[in-house]
């Protein structure tokens, strides 16, 4: 996902302030053991070798021994200490059999957690879900930014905008509550999920406003648990009090989300690059519902984007250690 700010921002402009607490949090943490799939960039590998100086994790690494040092040479001695004579090396052929045995020191217990390197998506996430040998667990997996919007005022998570293209109710179901476990896991008190679509009344014309009903009755019946959920909501309605008002919605999620459930794939994606492109947003990628949290990072995001991804994926996995672990299927 790409950031349009920079690193060093200007007086008076976005400074990341979320992000930063973020990273703070996790560095209250043991390091989170992670798997980082083929880092064979120096994008990729700077960015889990800078996570590590800072204490967010302990990666190792998996891929092709040359390819990596070579990356290694890319990022450089002056950066982040490239030096690999510290971190595990475990040799992979490829990127597709460095996706597998990533996924093999989850299994082994090794690791924690996944980091994307420079491989497609397609191809770490084909190896998660493989019915034999793969990481699934009785939950959907879907994506969530965390996005740090600045003119608001907390993080945003929103869901599902890589992963799910056109999720049925029972997905929406799992969507959910893997966002509203993420936001406890960054020390949300009260998560107030809107279910989001073009207006704030069901419609039958309109199906996610239906899903949106339903969504919350299942919230009322226990099916959802663990916050206040409401829908459909209009998007200005959902983060916007006076735009609540002015409709009449009286709520106590109106106006205040902090989790923002799209209907679909493409609305999500459209919605959070608008915020990243329009609004100066950066937006730190994890996907929830495997037995680890896994990192999704682009070679376009920002440094500090890349650390609060980490951060993220450290902050949940301290929370699913502490909670009952998801049972596997």
């Amino acid at each position: 996902m790409a950031s349009s700010t920079t690193d060093a921002a200007p007086a008076g402009r976005h400074r990341h302030e979320k992000y930063e607490r973020l990273v703070a949090a996790a560095q209250a943490r043991p390091p989170l053991r992670v798997a980082v799939a083929h880092p064979c960039d120096e994008a990729s590998l700077g960015a889990a070798l800078e996570a590590a100086q800072l204490g967010l994790i302990a990666p190792i690494l998996v891929g092709p021994r040359e390819k990596i040092l070579a990356a290694a040479s890319a990022v450089g001695p002056t950066r982040v200490g490239s030096d690999l004579g510290a971190f595990r090396l475990v040799e992979a052929a490829h990127s597709h059999d460095s996706a597998a045995r990533a996924v093999a020191l989850v299994q082994a217990g090794e690791a924690e957690a996944l980091m994307k390197g420079s491989l497609h998506t397609d191809e770490l996430m084909g190896a998660v879900v493989r019915r034999e040998g793969g990481l699934r667990t009785a939950r959907r997996l879907s994506h969530c930014f965390v996005m740090d919007v600045p003119s608001h005022d907390r993080p945003l998570i929103v869901t599902d905008a890589a992963i799910n293209i056109a999720p049925s109710l029972e997905e929406k179901r799992d969507i959910v509550q893997n966002a509203i476990d993420l936001a406890h896991a960054l020390g949300v008190e009260t998560v107030r999920v809107a279910i989001v679509s073009a207006m704030e009344t069901v419609n039958p014309k309109v199906p996610s406003t239906l899903d949106a009903a339903a969504l919350c009755k299942m919230a009322d019946r226990g099916q959802i648990t663990g916050a206040v959920l409401d829908g459909p909501l209009a998007l200005d309605n959902a983060i916007d009090l006076g735009a609540a008002a002015i409709k009449r919605i009286s709520s106590p999620v109106a106006g205040r989300a902090n989790v923002l459930v799209v209907p679909n794939l493409e609305a999500g994606n459209m919605l959070a690059k608008s915020l990243t492109f329009l609004a100066g947003a950066d937006a730190a990628g994890i996907v929830l519902g495997a037995r680890v949290p896994i990192i999704l990072t682009s070679r376009a995001d920002s440094r500090l984007t890349r650390l609060a991804s980490c951060a993220v994926a450290a902050l949940f996995a301290a929370a699913q250690r502490a909670a009952k672990p998801l049972p596997e299927v």
